[in-house]
């Protein structure tokens, strides 16, 4: 890639309208992009809209923080409100709702939250700060577990014995198995996610293909990147083929990274199983730290109340992470649900399905309905 704007031309993009080509008569097609990121560039550059009718973008489970349950984030309050603690977070996880406030508020009220950048941030943080306990909050999928797994190592040959880990690292390939699964939702195809597959490659969508015989194209981020994907999709579906194949050449390879995932298997172990937000709980789909480096792991350091919670009634915030309805179709967005006062964590992460459709999808939503109305 020389210049962003070479994946960002509208010749270029007129040039992909045979995607239209290549629709069947009378056949609909749903394709499902798993990453969040994808979700936001969908919508930031009207991809949706170059697209014939008969094609409908689903979003999937691909937000980190979408995904991680309620339960889990009142464990992270537990740890945050201890007065020897001090808590480390991405900007994301400070504003998501639990059943008694958000990280931000428990700052409020006291507890030493502090936002980071960065894992080591946190580990250097501990070693400014011999007398307290450093927690950092470990989420995202594979994209971000190396920088953790990196840094536990960094802690445990340094010595640093104030710092700990609260791992909630999710794994991809299990979420996807588990919205194919879902007896309410008929998909053609994945756009799979791209910085995920930097990690681990593209074997492990495999499955996908050969078990539910169901394409997958690993994208890019740019509106070509996309566009081209989901013509490759189609042309896969036109020619009753089922691969997975990979747009984001570029990036990805199909091995992946084998010293991340090294890093990744040095430090850290698939729990039996993990429950997530509007999926439920699903078997070996996310990390904890490995029992050989215990004396980081924050869940053993900490009693937690481990309890599994509800959403709020009036969240839909489950049946957007599966695909089951559109963030528009939740009873409460943009009204009572919105960025500035969010009660689901769609609304919440720079990833979030909802968030995507209030910041870029509700003009041209509005602009539908009336055209509608008019006709």
């Amino acid at each position: 890639m020389k210049h962003v704007s070479e994946y960002r031309s509208g010749a270029l993009a007129a040039g992909l309208e045979r995607i239209a080509a290549l629709v069947e008569p009378g056949r609909r097609y749903q394709l499902m992009e798993i990453c969040g990121g994808h979700t936001h560039a969908i919508y930031r550059h009207g991809i949706e809209d170059l697209l014939p009718e008969q094609i409908a973008l689903v979003h999937g489970p691909g937000c980190p923080v979408c995904v991680i349950p309620m339960g889990r984030q009142d464990d992270a309050i537990a740890i945050a409100r201890r007065p020897e603690v001090i808590f480390t977070t991405f900007a994301d996880m400070l504003r998501v709702p639990s059943s008694d406030g958000s990280l931000l508020e428990a700052k409020a009220r006291g507890a030493d939250v502090r936002m980071v950048y960065s894992p080591l941030d946190a580990l250097r943080i501990a070693r400014e700060n011999p007398d307290r306990e450093v927690v950092f909050f470990a989420i995202g999928f594979e994209t971000t577990a190396p920088s953790t797994a990196i840094t536990l190592l960094r802690a445990r040959d340094e010595g640093v014995g104030n710092f700990s880990v609260f791992c909630n690292h999710v794994l991809v390939a299990p979420a996807i198995r588990a919205i194919l699964e879902s007896p309410d939702l008929r998909l053609d195809g994945f756009i799979g996610p791209g910085h995920v597959s930097t990690v681990i490659g593209t074997a492990p969508y495999e499955f996908v293909a050969r078990d539910y015989g169901k394409p997958v194209v690993v994208s890019g981020f740019e509106p070509l990147d996309v566009l081209q994907s989901i013509h490759m999709l189609m042309r896969q579906l036109g020619e009753r083929r089922c691969e997975v194949e990979n747009q984001y050449g570029r990036v990805v390879r199909s091995e992946g990274n084998a010293v991340a995932m090294r890093a990744i298997a040095q430090t850290m172990a698939v729990r039996p199983t993990f429950e997530w937000r509007g999926l439920g709980e699903i078997a070996a789909s996310a990390l904890a730290v490995h029992p050989a480096l215990a004396a980081f792991d924050a869940e053993r350091r900490f009693p937690l109340p481990g309890a599994r919670v509800a959403d709020p009634r009036a969240c839909q915030c489950g049946e957007v992470l599966r695909g089951a309805i559109r963030p528009w179709e939740c009873k409460v967005f943009g009204t009572a649900c919105t960025p500035e006062q969010p009660i689901g964590t769609c609304m919440v992460s720079s990833e979030g399905a909802c968030a995507a459709y209030y910041n870029y999808g509700r003009l041209a939503r509005r602009r539908g309905r009336a055209s509608a109305a008019t006709a």
